[in-house]
């Protein structure tokens, strides 16, 4: 006699149900421009310092380089797999807060202007469009 199988999780008809409705939701133009403004805000804080001409300050370059690199990786999961990671938009938005903050964190005292400004615009970008995400997210729970 052998035991009876239990149906796998991923089976489960509120699990299906789930994932189709946050498929159906990231399918929206909307979204997916959303997700893509930024996965490129992300691309350009990561190669700003050599966009803009400020990566002799190795401490900012630096910490752009990862910051840039830790919201690119960060957004990009918010496709595929949305139902699990949008709540990881608040995440987003204490980086974008930290771009903006860091040329005078960083070393204690402020970069170029250029570096000031740039970090400046790509961080309120990024504030923002992570405040999209978490909007996106609240809108769908409410549905």
């Amino acid at each position: 006699m052998t035991a009876p199988t239990s149906p796998r999780i991923e089976h489960h008809p509120d699990i299906v149900a789930l994932r189709a409705v946050s498929e159906e939701n990231t399918a929206t133009p909307v979204a997916q421009g959303v997700e893509s403004l930024a996965l490129l805000c992300g691309l350009y804080l990561a190669a700003s310092p050599w966009i803009v001409g400020f990566n002799g300050s190795t401490t900012l370059a630096i910490n752009n380089l990862i910051v840039g690199v830790a919201f690119a990786c960060l957004v990009s999961g918010y496709g595929p797999a949305y139902e699990r990671t949008h709540a990881m938009s608040w995440a987003a938005l204490a980086l974008g807060a930290w771009t903006i903050i860091a040329p005078w964190v960083v070393s204690g005292h402020g970069f170029a202007t250029r570096a000031n400004v740039s970090n400046v615009i790509v961080g309120a970008l990024c504030c923002l469009v992570a405040l999209a995400l978490t909007g996106m997210g609240r809108i769908r729970a409410r549905r």
